[in-house]
């Protein structure tokens, strides 16, 4: 999130400004496997190779100034390479930890949207009811009617609904603990985007609705949820959803950096509150776990086939020939065909990466969010280049 008031801070993955148009989404598009393994060595002549992923990892740290990269790589039959680059801390210059933790950002948003999606085929959610359904009177304001917005149209970014994220300010972010009431008291401020299903436009909005209709209808917190129907159903040991108050992050991970400009100098944000992405963007977890859930979802191990087909029918975004479906992003490839997730941005910390259809399937991340669009490209061309070696 990386915008003035928030210092951009995008849950979301890039968006340039405060109102999210269909014609700024290329840069929102952040795209979230197996258990960690090791490769065998490669043939000499291999090995003599340069490493594309590497020397991804390394320019984005030398030429585009980022502290740190991360990156986890699995090829079709499950074997995972790890890679780093830079320094895990600036002041003591330790080494980035191999497959470290971070804030995921907006990857939040695909295991929020599998949890809705699981209901759904229970029986318990209709992915065409309307938010009113779920929770009466609770989204009004300036043309804004829970009565007219679909469950669907949350997850898919057309309900129109505004975006309260470029009104919380770095500071406050950094300490302050966020009621989800408190997110949409700040975003119904606005009036809407547009009526709902009529456009698209990213707003972290939608996924505070949808994580308090989890609530709602679960009768449980939505990180419990998010644990019990996903993280524990497919054995992500590294990942979790933050409980309040816990500024932390667990286990071994590379130290976050923040700059308000380009030119200004990192500063440690590693511990904040990150209770302003809530379901939208509160959740740590490392490459291979990244790598391991895509995996998952893509093989079904955690939605029924018609649910996951629903997850993966996608509206343009733009014209950039990405697509949006239900909290999953398809991105194309240049090796042809595409790959599927979603990633995201905070303070600190930004990730990149997906899965394919036939069991590719990569994650980057770096330690501060770029400060420009040259800088985010080349992450996502690392990706690209992972997944098509």
């Amino acid at each position: 999130m990386r915008e003035q008031a928030w210092q951009r801070f995008r849950s979301s993955g890039r968006q340039r400004g405060g109102r999210r148009r269909a014609v700024l989404v290329a840069a929102t598009v952040a795209l979230g496997v197996m258990t960690l393994g090791v490769l065998a060595p490669p043939p000499a002549s291999a090995a003599a190779r340069p490493d594309t992923v590497q020397q991804g990892l390394n320019a984005l740290v030398r030429t585009d100034g980022l502290p740190a990269a991360l990156a986890g790589v699995n090829d079709r039959e499950g074997r995972t390479r790890t890679y780093t680059a830079g320094v895990g801390d600036l002041a003591t210059e330790a080494r980035v930890p191999a497959d470290g933790q971070v804030r995921i950002g907006s990857n939040t948003k695909t295991f929020t949207a599998v949890v809705v999606l699981q209901l759904v085929g229970e029986g318990k959610i209709g992915l065409d009811a309307t938010v009113d359904t779920y929770l009466p009177g609770v989204v009004r304001g300036k043309g804004i009617d829970g009565r007219r917005i679909s469950v669907r149209q949350l997850l898919q970014h057309t309900s129109g609904l505004p975006e309260y994220e470029d009104r919380v300010v770095d500071g406050i972010l950094q300490h302050r603990y966020f009621e989800p009431r408190d997110l949409l008291d700040i975003a119904f401020q606005r009036k809407a985007e547009f009526s709902p299903g009529t456009e698209w436009a990213y707003s972290n909005t939608n996924y505070v609705v949808a994580g308090l209709i989890v609530q709602k209808v679960t009768g449980r917190p939505l990180a419990e949820e998010v644990d019990r129907r996903v993280i524990k159903r497919i054995g992500l040991r590294h990942t979790y959803f933050p409980a309040p108050g816990d500024m932390t992050i667990r286990e071994p991970h590379p130290t976050g950096y923040h700059r308000d400009s380009a030119d200004a100098p990192p500063r440690d944000v590693t511990e904040i509150d990150p209770s302003a992405g809530w379901a939208a963007g509160q959740m740590i977890s490392t490459n291979s776990d990244l790598n391991r859930f895509f995996t998952g979802l893509l093989t079904g191990r955690l939605l029924p086939a018609a649910q996951l087909k629903q997850m993966r029918t996608t509206v343009p975004v733009g014209d950039t020939g990405v697509g949006y479906g239900l909290g999953l992003m398809s991105r194309p490839l240049s090796c042809g065909g595409v790959y599927w997730g979603h990633g995201g941005d905070i303070p600190g910390y930004e990730t990149r990466g997906g899965a394919t259809d036939d069991g590719r399937a990569a994650a980057v991340a770096v330690t501060s969010i770029p400060t420009d669009g040259a800088a985010t490209q080349h992450l996502d061309g690392v990706v690209d280049a992972a997944l098509c070696r």
